[in-house]
């Protein structure tokens, strides 16, 4: 079974842009961004105050109203992040480097370190805002998965993505 990448919702001039690993399974079968029920994305964008309410998958193009993209590193969708190459993850950052600087977002948001750490090539990094822009003038932060794989408290995760939301307000 062929597995399809799904759409980029991204415009000009959004404040934040978030970036996945890659599309699910689940995501390929519906055509919608975090799409799996067991990732809690869109609860944790309610829950840390970026979004009024609680959306759906299948309202991922409504965020642009919001203005919130969604896109990821790789577009191939696999079963789990591991499962993606090494020649994956290097076409993909080249690609996102050119989107991020093609359509300006105030903050990229990396939906995990993994994400960022791919991106960046750097070997650590923290939660977070970034000290130092790969893409200079675009604010890098750094925040935990919404999979359900993490083993990160729901509050953990929600108080990091708050911390987002707050950058949003300053910038604003």
């Amino acid at each position: 079974m062929e597995l399809t990448p799904i759409p980029d919702h991204v415009k000009d001039g959004l404040d934040i842009l978030f970036v996945g690993f890659n599309p699910s399974i689940r995501s390929s079968e519906t055509g919608y961004h975090y799409a799996n029920p067991n990732n809690r994305f869109w609860k944790i964008l309610f829950e840390s105050g970026l979004t009024p309410r609680k959306y759906a998958p299948e309202e991922n193009h409504d965020l642009l109203k919001l203005g919130y993209g969604l896109t990821n590193i790789v577009p191939r969708p696999t079963k789990a992040a591991a499962d993606i190459t090494k020649e994956e993850y290097k076409e993909g950052a080249e690609q996102l480097k050119r989107k991020i600087e093609r359509y300006r977002p105030k903050v990229v948001c990396f939906v995990g370190k993994g994400v960022y750490l791919q991106f960046s090539n750097k070997k650590s990094t923290h939660w977070g805002k970034q000290p130092d822009s790969v893409i200079p003038g675009v604010i890098e932060f750094v925040a935990p998965s919404s999979s359900g794989l993490v083993r990160m408290k729901q509050a953990e995760i929600v108080e990091i993505y708050e911390g987002l939301h707050q950058l949003i307000c300053e910038n604003n």
